[in-house]
Order: C-alpha cells, then structure tokens, then sequence
C-alpha cells in the first residue's frame, strides 16, 4: 500500500483586506476625521496581526481544509474562481504560511504556479534552469545530465541564452514546466498557469504528467478548470467551495458533485440580481437559461444540444420589425469563441417574449464561458449587459463529429435556430 508524501491538517489560511474608505458629508465633520486620523492610523497598525472571528476586512482564503495524497497519486484540485486552488497550493508550496492547521511533506516540491516565478529577469533561461535546480537541492552534476533534456522539451532552444526579461508568457510556461517536470522532485505542483501554453504544448505537459506519476512514480497536484483533463489525468479530485473542502472523492464521483452545483448557476433572474444592462430599455432582459434542453435546466456537454433561452419585457407600441438580439461567447481568458444574432433568421418576431437559440450539438470545448447579451430595438442599444453570466461545460462528448471542416476552409460554420 502507498505511503502517505502530503498530509493536509485543518487548514486555514485569512488575510486582512481594505475596506471602502468613508467619506464626509461636511467640512466640520472632515475637520474631525483628519484630528482623529494619526490615533486611528496607530490602532490599525497595531492590530494588523490581529484577527476576529468574524471581523469586517477579514477574507478567508482556506477553512479548516484537511486531506492526504499518497505516492504516486495525481490529485485534482477543481472549484470555482476564488475558492481557495491557488492559496491551497502556495500553502503547499512553503510560498505563504498558513494562519492555523498543519502540513506535513515527504519529498520535495518543484511549483509552477504563476507565469515567472522562479525565474530572474536579468538571467538567461540556461543560467535560470541551474538556478532552479539548486533551489531543488540538486547538484550541478545532475542539472548537467538532464540540461539538454529541459532544453529540448521546452522547445526554446533558440533562446535559451536570452535573458528571460525578454521572454513572452508562453516561453516562461514552456520552460518553467520543463524544468519542474525534469529535474525529480518528489511532488509536483501544477496550478491553471498551463492554458497560457498553445495546444500542442499542453498536450505534451499532460502527458509528460502522466509519465511522471505512472512511470516515475511521483505525485502530482494539478488545478484545473478544464475538467476533461482533471477526468484523463487524476484518480481524485479535491473540490473546494469559499475556502471550503465540499468533498473529496474519485474524480468522476467529484466532478459530479462540481458540476450539479454549477447547473444552478446557468440560470440568471437579471432583475431579482439587481444587474442593470446599459442602453434605452425599450427591451429589457428579464431572465436569461443556459441549458442542454430548452424547458429546463441540464448541465452542459460537449456535443450534446445547447439552448440560451432569453425572456424580456418590450416597451408598448414598439415597432419590432428591425430589433435583434446578439449573443457573444468567451472563454476565461476573454477570447471570443461564439458570436450569434437573431438576424440570421429572416422573419424574426418579438411576438412571444422569449427568444431561444439552439444547437442541435454544443460546439464548446469542457472549460468556463461568458456570456454577452447585447438586445437593439432597430433604432439604438435597449439592453446590453457584457459577461453577464459565467457558465461551464463537461465532457468531451462527441466532440469530433461536432465540427466538421472541410479540407482547406478554416472558418467553421456553427449552425444554430432561433425559435
């Protein structure tokens, strides 16, 4: 049986966070604030290490999170923006200090958490790969050996006696993650900062990962938001929620614990949110369903339907003959993915109130989207709201047979209905 290399012991992790500064109503009542300022800025000062429970100011990162990873294991760490992925791993890591619990390592720890780190500016990316594996404890002798090895699967070859000041951010992925990868430690620490890399290298970094834990037999901590490749690479997931552990299961088992609470957040009542979009509100949105079946609420897969059904309310007397409804689509590095408008269906009608965009299979690759919604009455803007709604996708699903490209055409037709 596998001995345990990480033990995670309730775990918490707050920080102190500025709070919105009042301001004054009146000269005499600024007067006294700035006589009173000096004696405020000293208290302050002097309670910066202290923490209430439940202060105003005070954020918690990490909540009494407790778990083991064994040797060999490649653990998945899924959860929303926010929810505690990245502090967790910097916990880990010996970056930061946890404020209580304990952490007990065997082995050592090579991170790759944010584009650059590790690495000096002023240095080249050959003087920096030796400086990195000392910080490891490796000796030169063995930098030495695994040198051109680092080197080649970083593909950087050309630049590698350049100063990584002059390096773009996929550069530094590429050869921050070979040297982490390369240079055995016992643990590796992957954190959401491989999307930076193309398609080709991200493929390569999976599955060099899974070399390392199957062949190697190392252990792996992999953050994610595509949830395909938590599926392929890890045989446990952490799912963590508001600095919280919601649980801790077989990956499949996780992602379903993961993914059923996100379903609720494809549905968005813009008026009961108190969300107001800009423009004439001659239209106004009412409610907005993202959904793989028109009539209620499913989570979403690749390859499977996909429906955005919109309901709004329409100023009375309006001529509608020329309004139109635009749906944009980003991924979460706000590139543009999808763009739809009702116009390219002719005869288009308000008449009902709702409007519902259709695809007979989502095109959307397993990851997290926004939505634009951007409603034109036919003269001027009535309601356009930007990033409204963050929703995400599953599974690959039938994926291949989805898009379709003819040989030589690159724009990809994505037939939908509006109904």
């Amino acid at each position: 049986m596998s001995k345990t290399i990480i033990k995670v012991e309730n775990l918490s992790k707050r920080y102190r966070i500025g709070l919105k500064e009042e301001k004054a109503q009146t000269f005499a009542e600024q007067l006294v604030r700035t006589l009173k300022y000096p004696i405020q800025n000293f208290r302050q000062i002097r309670n910066l290490g202290k923490f209430g429970e439940e202060e105003e100011g005070v954020h918690w990162a990490l909540k009494d999170v407790s778990f083991e990873v064994k040797e060999g294991e490649v653990l998945g760490i899924i959860g929303k923006n926010g929810a505690g992925k990245s502090t967790l791993l910097k916990i880990l890591s010996r970056i930061t200090e946890p404020t209580s619990g304990r952490i007990t390592v065997e082995g050592r720890i090579a991170a790759l958490l944010e584009v650059g780190t590790g690495f000096h500016p002023e240095l080249s990316g050959r003087e920096n790969i030796y400086m990195n594996g000392t910080i490891l404890g490796m000796t030169k002798k063995e930098i030495d050996r695994k040198l051109d090895e680092i080197i080649d699967f970083s593909g950087i070859e050309k630049f590698v006696d350049t100063p990584i000041k002059f390096y773009s951010s996929g550069m530094k992925v590429r050869l921050g993650f070979s040297v982490a990868a390369h240079l055995d430690p016992e643990i590796l620490v992957i954190d959401e900062v491989l999307a930076v890399g193309d398609f080709e290298f991200q493929k390569k970094c999976l599955g060099k990962m899974e070399d390392v834990s199957q062949k190697e037999g190392r252990t792996v901590l992999f953050v994610s938001h595509n949830m395909e490749a938590v599926r392929n690479l890890c045989g446990r997931s952490v799912l963590l929620k508001d600095g919280n552990l919601e649980a801790i299961d077989e990956t499949s088992e996780t992602l379903k614990s993961y993914l059923v609470g996100e379903v609720s957040n494809n549905y968005l009542n813009v008026q009961e949110a108190g969300i107001v979009g800009k423009g004439n509100k001659n239209i106004q949105l009412e409610e907005i369903i993202v959904s793989s079946n028109k009539d209620r609420l499913q989570e979403l897969e690749t390859g499977e339907p996909l429906s955005i059904k919109l309901r709004y309310k329409v100023k009375n007397n309006l001529n509608l003959s020329k309004a139109r409804v635009d749906l944009r689509i980003d991924n979460q590095y706000n590139q543009r993915i999808l763009w739809m408008s009702s116009e390219s269906k002719s005869g288009f009608e308000f008449g009902k109130n709702e409007i519902v965009f259709e695809f007979p299979k989502n095109p959307l690759l397993p990851g997290t989207y926004n939505l634009t919604v951007y409603i034109h009455d036919g003269v001027d803007v009535a309601d356009w709201f930007s990033n409204v709604l963050t929703f995400s996708v599953d599974n690959s699903g039938d994926l291949f047979n989805t898009l379709k490209v003819p040989e030589g055409q690159t724009n990809i037709y994505l037939p939908f209905e509006v109904l």
